[in-house]
């Protein structure tokens, strides 16, 4: 993207309102994904600098910059999430997330893969298994290795994060077509879609099977479910399953990012993602991505519940409650606006 004046003054503007800790969470995280979907150098300074603040900044806000870093595949970005992902004492989210990001860029620098392959072996269980991921996708993509990218589908947050003349995601590294319509980069390689539905269904389900394939089946899951809002909806009720099942906080809060990006109207599935967000006993990075989802579904119903826990007594669910109930409100008003200005209509049911 060229860096004429008016997108220099749009990422000044952007990065002074994400560096502002007095600033509504929401519109942090607006600026956040105007930063994302601008992708300049200086854009990817700026998330940058709010992943390497002090551990008294949100967590929340933390843990989205790195998202977004790995989306971008901002190379420039490596050592900042090395860094995060290797300190201990950080949140266990944002280390998760550095983690995936890392994958997600693919780079060729050999020092992500060591990175990855010490986190693997790591206390908190939701970074060692999304370390031990991303390392297997380096291995078996390599660098450069399976370029994500879609149409314009996805969760809401999604298109806030996508400029309005780019056919996919933003970023410093080229992008090719995959089989999915969504605009994120996927932690790992979906199963082909031609996978028969009920064998996609007994894997994600089967707490026995490895991650890596339970991941993939996922994926291939929300795919195949791009045909129709029948096969949306028959999607989202399995993996409304999942989260009543699993026991894996790194799979659920996955889950509950694919039911946000499905925006099904599955009740089996609000219903799922209501308790998520209702069980304190929940990892927050599952009760987090809970929210989230039902703000990118938007369904009135479940507008009380994320009003109720906007007020959370752990910040990471009262934040992303509240950038849920922005999300909800964008939705139900049939508009994003992304961060050139442009007005994207929202065609909902």
């Amino acid at each position: 993207m060229p860096e004429d004046a008016a997108t220099t003054d749009a990422v000044a503007r952007a990065a002074a309102t994400l560096r502002d800790a007095r600033a509504p969470t929401p519109a942090r995280f607006s600026a956040l994904f105007q930063l994302r979907a601008l992708a300049t150098p200086d854009a990817v300074d700026a998330l940058v600098e709010r992943l390497r603040a002090s551990r008294k900044e949100s967590a929340l806000v933390r843990h989205e910059c790195a998202f977004a870093l790995g989306q971008m595949r901002a190379r420039r970005a490596i050592d900042a999430l090395m860094e995060t992902l290797r300190d201990g004492d950080d949140d266990g989210m944002v280390r998760h997330e550095c983690a995936e990001a890392l994958g997600a860029i693919a780079s060729d620098d050999g020092r992500c893969a060591t990175a990855l392959r010490e986190a693997a072996g790591d206390a908190r269980r939701e970074v060692a298994e999304t370390a031990a991921l991303a390392l297997r996708k380096l291995e078996m993509c390599g660098a450069g290795g399976a370029r994500d990218t879609g149409s314009a589908t996805g969760s809401a947050k999604e298109r806030a994060s996508r400029r309005r003349d780019d056919g996919g995601t933003t970023g410093e590294a080229e992008a090719g077509k995959t089989e999915t319509t969504c605009l994120s980069v996927d932690p790992i390689p979906a199963m082909p879609t031609e996978t028969p539905f009920e064998r996609l269904k007994a894997v994600v389900l089967d707490d026995a099977h490895e991650m890596w394939e339970r991941y993939a089946a996922m994926f291939a899951l929300r795919n195949k479910s791009c045909a129709d809002r029948e096969s949306s909806d028959a999607c989202a009720d399995v993996l409304g399953e999942v989260l009543s099942a699993s026991g894996s906080a790194l799979l659920k809060h996955e889950v509950c990012y694919v039911l946000g990006q499905l925006q099904s109207a599955s009740p089996g599935a609000r219903d799922a993602l209501i308790r998520c967000l209702e069980d304190s006993r929940e990892h927050p990075m599952v009760r987090h991505e809970a929210a989230e989802a039902l703000g990118s579904i938007a369904h009135p119903s479940t507008r009380g519940y994320l009003e109720s826990f906007a007020s959370d007594p752990e910040p990471i669910i009262a934040e992303s409650c509240e950038v849920a109930l922005e999300i909800m409100r964008r939705e139900r008003e049939g508009e994003i606006v992304t961060a050139d200005g442009a007005v994207v209509a929202v065609k909902r049911d």
